[in-house]
């Protein structure tokens, strides 16, 4: 089990010390490194008067995303990384406080342009959560019960894969990763609640490995003045079970109104019946401050 938190630790901290801008020995040579960060703070809010006749409860919900890009390019040669923490929690009056958002992700790649729009790549990514998530009901009495069914490391997703990019413009990509490993790490006993699988690992073990075919894509590109879309699909085949493909799509639409306030919504899209036969969704509509937003060359 540690040797996995210890792996996960040393990426995310070398992400950290190798995206920091190096010095260069000639200031009129163009500089490799190009690095973004952005941190904003979501908010939402409602109120209602005792007699308000329409129904309704106080809600007060929170949140927090950052996403950092730390990029490399030299000759045909880049290395990409992107960080991406988010978290986000709301509390409605007479319940406990409700998970919006949660999500860790990280994804670094290192590819060789051998043509106009094409370039071999290697990459991994690690997708993962913060917090306890839980299902909630009622018992006998009407009180809330919850039932935790996943948590930090339990699921978490390491995926290693090679192949071909196919990049014709800054704004969009797609990766064909023929050679493609995934391990899914459950590392909680507690998450199983009599269950002998959990998110295709068997209980008792730690990790389930697979080998397959992936193909990830991304879109991000302002598509009005202050409004940008970015989508970013998933799919991956095991080849022991190629027609069961697992994917996921999440998307952002986000617009400034100024240089610090925004609005935007999130949503994602997941199928994959290790989880549950059925698609799983979420959205969320937020208003957003920015804190950080910079870009540096």
């Amino acid at each position: 089990m540690y040797r996995y938190l210890a792996l996960a630790c040393t990426v995310l901290l070398a992400t950290t010390l190798y995206g920091q801008e190096p010095a260069p020995a000639d200031t009129a040579a163009p500089k490799p490194w190009t690095l973004s960060h952005k941190l904003t703070v979501t908010f939402n809010q409602s109120a209602f008067s005792e007699n308000w006749q329409a129904g309704g409860v106080d809600a007060l919900g929170l949140g927090a995303v950052y996403n950092g890009k730390y990029d490399y390019k030299q000759g045909d040669w880049e290395w990409l990384n992107e960080l991406i923490f988010e978290y986000g929690i709301q509390r409605n009056e007479g319940q406990g406080s409700r998970k919006t958002l949660d999500r860790i992700f990280y994804d670094t790649k290192v590819a060789y342009r051998f043509s106009t729009d094409w370039l071999f790549y290697g990459s991994l990514n690690f997708l993962s959560q913060f917090d306890a998530g839980f299902a909630f009901g009622t018992d006998a009495g009407g009180q809330e019960t919850r039932t935790l069914i996943s948590r930090y490391f339990a699921p978490a997703f390491v995926t290693e894969s090679f192949g071909l990019e196919y990049k014709p413009v800054d704004y969009f990509w797609a990766r064909f990763g023929a050679g493609t490993v995934r391990q899914t790490l459950v590392l909680a006993d507690g998450v199983y609640n009599g269950a002998p699988i959990v998110f295709g690992v068997p209980f008792g073990e730690d990790i389930r490995w697979e080998v397959g075919f992936q193909l990830t894509s991304e879109f991000d590109r302002a598509i009005a003045e202050n409004v940008n879309l970015k989508a970013r699909f998933n799919a991956f085949a095991n080849y022991e079970t190629i027609e069961a493909v697992d994917t996921r799509l999440d998307l952002a639409l986000t617009a400034k109104v100024n240089k610090w306030l925004g609005v935007g919504v999130v949503a994602v899209g997941l199928h994959d019946n290790d989880q549950d036969p059925d698609v799983q969704w979420s959205q969320n509509l937020l208003i957003t401050f920015s804190l950080i937003d910079t870009a540096q060359k």
